[in-house]
């Protein structure tokens, strides 16, 4: 095993994570602040998406070096 794999690994699940929040939004989850503040949820998609495709960017670059 490489040093990039324990990495690799650890962005696939991140990735995995936000995914599964996008999934949530899309299904029209209201999250909030821990005081109860409602976070808006297009600046949050937009966010998680830019996240993912970030994500992406660098799974691919390590997906290069590890194979």
């Amino acid at each position: 095993m490489t040093t990039s794999e324990p990495e690799l690994e650890r962005l696939t699940a991140r990735r995995v994570t936000i995914l599964y929040r996008l999934d949530m939004i899309a299904r029209g989850a209201q999250l909030s602040y821990d005081d109860g503040t409602p976070i808006d949820m297009v600046s949050e998609k937009t966010r998680l998406e830019a996240m993912v495709t970030d994500l992406d960017r660098r799974i691919e670059q390590l997906g290069r070096t590890v194979n």
